[in-house]
């Protein structure tokens, strides 16, 4: 009888070893769910967490600017590409700004307050921002690296996203989806 219990138990020991290895890889991957309802041609409507403003007081949400085109994305000052991108946002809120249309909102990932303060100064970002204390809001959106660009339509609805770096065309195309 002991003979049989002992390689039983190192079984059901190592079967479950395997078990919290396979949950763990599965709860580490990517959530797509937006991308592939994006790509479904669906618009999933927009998480909304009301977010500290950067270096301010008060709060912004997403859903506090229904009605308008939200251009929201998610930096941090120690991403490359973050600063290689803010110019081409900074155009966006002007273009945005201009029409009425809406505005780009920056959402801080896991960024320490001052620094993120210079990188605002050092690319002369005049687009609201907000920190996501805690990564909450980005969680909501699958986001897990930065840079990540989320195009919002006027009834709080994503019409497009890019995971990375964005260029001219991805926002040209995403804010006319949006404006429609």
């Amino acid at each position: 009888m002991k003979r049989l219990l002992v390689p039983a138990l190192a079984a059901v020991v190592a079967a479950g070893l395997i078990g919290l290895l396979a949950y763990g890889l599965v709860s580490k991957s990517d959530d797509t769910s937006i991308e592939q309802a994006v790509a479904r041609g669906e618009r999933p409507a927009a998480p909304s967490l009301k977010l500290p403003v950067l270096g301010g007081r008060g709060v912004h949400s997403v859903a506090d600017l229904r009605g308008k085109v939200v251009v929201l994305n998610f930096w941090a000052s120690w991403c490359i590409p973050c600063k290689s991108e803010a110019p081409m946002l900074e155009k966006a809120q002007q273009r945005l700004q201009q029409t009425g249309a809406g505005t780009v909102i920056g959402v801080t990932y896991d960024d320490s307050t001052p620094d993120a303060l210079q990188f605002v100064r050092d690319f002369n970002v005049r687009y609201p921002n907000v920190r996501d204390v805690g990564t909450k809001l980005a969680s909501r959106y699958g986001t897990h690296r930065v840079p990540e660009t989320f195009v919002i339509d006027q009834q709080g609805r994503i019409v497009d996203l890019h995971r990375g770096q964005i260029d001219q065309a991805f926002i040209d195309r995403a804010l006319a989806k949006a404006i429609g």
